[in-house]
């Protein structure tokens, strides 16, 4: 009798053992197959879309990686569903790479737009450095707020910066050369000719001072 019992109670624990693997391994499929169908789906998303919603994008994959990972820590045949991980964590890193260059792309194009609304104002309309927008009527006032902005922050930009301010700049002075033959008054073009006398050595001294600056950061 007491064989019976013992013999029953092997075979009980067996029994809860196996089930508990099961579990386990039941617990790890489905944690792989989230993880797996999160980054396909992931994937499949617009480069621009997911750079402008990178950093939940980015939290939500590392914490369903390292519940993938964790299911895994307590099995023992888990070298196929390690395979799974390993192949969705390398072909998300491929499409990270590519998002985070579309994201490093946005992030400088919206911090030339900003720049470009300190200089001109809410006036401002990206076409290409066209200038279409700006007339005979408001070229004076465009180039007063463009010298007196940059003016103003000229001890906080880069070396980056004054080359956009140049080419900025010089894209104006090509409307300028337009607006003159659409009857520029005598004395606008003689206001922004002072204008322009005081932004070139302006834009010399700093610009050169911002290199001086940024090779003396480098050397620290």
């Amino acid at each position: 009798m007491k064989n019976l019992k013992l013999t029953l109670g092997l075979v009980a624990l067996a029994t809860v053992f196996t089930s508990c693997k099961d579990e386990k391994q039941e617990m790890a499929q489905n944690s792989v197959d989230s993880y797996e169908k999160y980054v396909d789906s992931i994937s499949n998303v617009a480069q621009a879309d997911a750079a402008a919603n990178w950093d939940a994008i980015q939290a939500d994959y590392e914490k369903m990686k390292m519940e993938a990972e964790a299911s895994l820590a307590e099995l023992e045949n888990k070298e196929e569903l390690q395979v799974k991980v390993e192949n969705s964590s390398t072909k998300y890193e491929d499409y990270k790479v590519k998002v985070v260059a579309e994201k490093q792309k946005m992030d400088a194009d919206n911090g030339k737009l900003m720049m470009y609304k300190s200089f001109f104002g809410d006036s401002y309309v990206n076409d290409d450095m066209k200038f279409t927008w700006v007339n005979k009527d408001n070229i004076l006032s465009v180039y007063e707020n463009f010298y007196a902005t940059v003016e103003r922050n000229k001890d906080s930009y880069t070396r980056e910066d004054w080359d956009e301010i140049k080419l900025t700049y010089e894209a104006l002075d090509t409307r300028k050369n337009t607006v003159e033959n659409e009857g520029l008054s005598s004395e606008d073009n003689r206001k922004i000719a002072g204008i322009k006398i005081k932004f070139a050595p302006m834009y010399t001294v700093n610009r050169m001072g911002s290199k001086s600056e940024e090779n003396a950061d480098a050397k620290k």
